[in-house]
């Protein structure tokens, strides 16, 4: 997105109470792109990348497909749209568009760093349609100064080290640019402008040749023969690196990829060969592995690493940005995918050993990691808490992130079959320094930012991550020394937790704040202490005592976060949350909130169920509520199986869309509940 557009979605939906304007939603399309591009297929045709995240090269930042017939153009966005969806288990996505005396069947398929657009008219057509293709191209993230040039029927609009080129299938009749939005068009408080402008020529003979507005003009192929007309024609895009490929090369491998991908039968093989799990047809709410495995592929480069979600905010209007990879998250992912491979044999030991790698060359020297990398190549991003980058305290340091990684790590050494494992033994035992570092006498971690990146103090889930972490490696395969150190960690944080207990409410607080007084609200982060006791369990004991704790923190907390509309049910981030409410009064519900308290109920229960307690059934039960929510009709999940970051109290979804960590999470809660017969059929 770039200024201009984003002043101009501002002017269309600053008066909309449930958008917040100036961003670039994915709330109401669905992604393709499992290769070296991501790129966002609305509902009403148009596509726009996501992309540089992933790969570090941009593209198409606003396109508008319209269909010429004898009585005018009519834009895909002004149809009625009837249909959208995958194709099978692939990436390809499918739109119906219903014009009325015919339909246009739309398919997007992203592969490597092409994008095409298959168009398919079909029914009732006076006359040879044309394709009306308007295109915003950003080589480099670039609205101005870029250059223009025609390469017969293929366009490239270029900057300096990258290009993008667009060509399609059949004979372009016409290339012609277009000027971008002007000063004073900007500066006007609710004008807006909509492309392609007429063709009214332009001031200056340059006006529209040094910027990446463009229309063009392409024929569709008809064919008569049958009851009903048949129109196609395929579009294609590229992004080039113009460092790595010769403007010649990129040219020829546009086009080329377009014509041998120009019927739905080529784009359908494509799509299936680029599958990167097949699912096998006996796995438990096979649906959902697919799309959860799907998702996460969508949000992962070839690193390994997986951005948090497509970016809504590239101007940091309302958040900090979605578009990195946070180590909490990331590692989450991956300890859960683990899981879930344990569990039900998915073949995921490619992505385990990517994750490892990207963990160990992005790993500070003091043993931590950093708050967010680039996915693309692990070098640092910008972000709010690099504070052991710095010279200063650690306050600005989410700590929580390098139990996560320490956990994971543990779990692949000892349940994967890495290649170098004593390259993670040694990341393990640099992991130790850094959490023994950040760990205060009392056996709490030291003041830090939370996991919600909004508040610092010293957290409930910080501790809980510190607690898995210090245990997972106490468990793993390493030498004995290093086990014997983890284990003194873990209990030192055993122990400390208890100056978190809150007695009168019978519930851990949510942190001890900057003033040294306890913070009782609930909060979901603090449902890690379900799996970060079960690791603990393994290697020491776990009195009585602190196990009515749990159940009794876990029944308050389910209790006093769960909300329920007319429209939606689940579980709310912490009590207060006044994040993007917009102009709703009360907490918006989170799906990882909502995902994650079905996982924990389910580790607590298992937990509970080793000890022969009674009190299993009850948080299986509790398992199941709240995974219905998440499961495939569930309230919070989107047609296409996405699940949003948050949602409106009337089920509009809002944020990052489609979130990878909630999906890891649902996965992996599918796998414990099916291994324990809990799952409902």
């Amino acid at each position: 997105m770039t200024l201009r557009s984003a002043l101009d979605d501002y002017k269309r939906t600053r008066n909309d109470a449930r958008v917040f304007p100036g961003e670039r939603r994915t709330t109401t399309g669905t992604f393709s792109g499992l290769d070296e591009r991501l790129v966002y297929v609305d509902r009403d045709g148009w596509h726009r990348d996501h992309t540089y995240p992933v790969s570090g090269l941009s593209g198409v930042n606003r396109s508008r497909f319209g269909i010429e017939l004898l009585d005018g153009t009519s834009w895909l966005g002004d149809l009625e749209t009837v249909e959208q969806g995958y194709v099978g288990d692939t990436a390809l996505v499918r739109t119906v568009h219903d014009a009325g005396d015919y339909t246009v069947t739309q398919h997007d398929l992203t592969l490597g760093a092409v994008h095409l657009t298959r168009f398919e008219l079909k029914g009732e057509l006076p006359t040879d349609p044309t394709l009306q293709a308007f295109f915003d191209l950003t080589p480099e993230h670039q609205e101005t100064r870029l250059g223009k040039l025609e390469h017969e029927d293929t366009l490239e609009v270029h900057h300096h080290r990258q290009a993008n080129l667009v060509t399609a299938t059949t004979e372009v009749d016409e290339i012609y640019g277009q000027l971008p939005e002007q000063f004073d068009e900007l500066l006007t408080d609710t004008e807006t402008v909509s492309f392609p402008r007429e063709k009214t020529g332009v001031q200056k003979y340059e006006d529209a040749l040094l910027n990446g507005t463009v229309v063009i003009e392409v024929p569709f192929e008809v064919d008569r023969s049958g009851a009903e007309s048949v129109a196609t024609t395929t579009v294609a895009s590229l992004l080039a690196d113009l460092d790595d490929t010769g403007r010649k090369e990129a040219v020829a491998e546009v086009t080329d990829t377009a014509s041998e991908h120009d019927t739905v039968a080529t784009l359908r093989d494509a799509a299936e060969a680029q599958v990167p799990v097949a699912v096998p047809e006996d796995t438990p709410r096979r649906e959902l592995a697919v799309d959860d495995l799907r998702v996460l592929s969508l949000l992962a480069a070839e690193t390994g690493a997986h951005i948090a979600g497509p970016d809504p905010d590239p101007f940091y209007a309302y958040t900090g940005g979605y578009g990195y990879t946070w180590f909490r998250d990331d590692s989450e992912i991956a300890r859960y995918l683990l899981e879930t491979d344990e569990r039900l044999d998915t073949g995921l030991e490619e992505w385990f050993a990517d994750s490892a790698a990207f963990y160990m060359d992005t790993q500070l020297d003091d043993g931590s990691w950093p708050h967010r990398v680039w996915a693309h190549d692990g070098t640092i991003a910008p972000g709010w808490a690099h504070a052991r980058l710095e010279s200063g305290d650690d306050i600005d340091y989410q700590a929580d992130q390098t139990g996560s990684v320490a956990s994971f790590l543990s779990a692949y050494l000892r349940l994967g079959t890495p290649s170098d494992p004593d390259a993670i033994e040694s990341t393990l035992e640099l992991a130790l320094d850094g959490l023994d570092s950040t760990l205060e006498a009392d056996g709490l971690p030291i003041e830090c930012q939370n996991a919600w990146e909004n508040m610092t103090g010293r957290f409930v889930h910080t501790a809980a991550t510190f607690l898995q972490g210090y245990a997972a490696i106490a468990r793993a395969p390493v030498e004995e020394s290093i086990r014997e150190r983890a284990l003194e960690g873990a209990k030192t944080v055993y122990e400390g937790l208890d100056e978190l207990w809150v007695e009168d409410e019978e519930i851990f607080a949510l942190r001890i704040d900057p003033d040294g007084d306890l913070d009782p609200r609930l909060d979901t982060g603090s449902l890690a202490l379900a799996e970060a006791h079960r690791e603990y369990a393994a290697v020491a004991s776990i009195s009585d005592r602190r196990i009515n704790q749990l159940a009794a923190h876990f029944e308050h907390t389910l209790e006093g976060l769960w909300r329920e509309t007319d429209a939606i049910a689940g579980l709310y981030r912490f009590e207060g949350d006044e994040w993007r409410r917009r102009i709703q009064d009360d907490e918006k519900i989170w799906t990882v909130s909502t995902a994650w308290g079905a996982n924990a109920c389910t580790q607590l229960a298992s937990l509970l169920a080793d000890r022969g307690d009674a009190r299993a059934e009850t948080f299986y039960t509790e398992a199941r509520r709240l995974f219905e929510e998440i499961d495939a009709d569930g309230s919070l999940v989107m047609d296409n199986g996405y699940l949003p970051e948050q949602l409106f109290d009337d089920g509009t979804p809002d944020c990052a869309t489609p979130l990878g960590w909630p999906h890891a999470i649902r996965l992996a809660t599918v796998a414990q509940l099916a291994t324990a017969d809990q799952l409902d059929q």
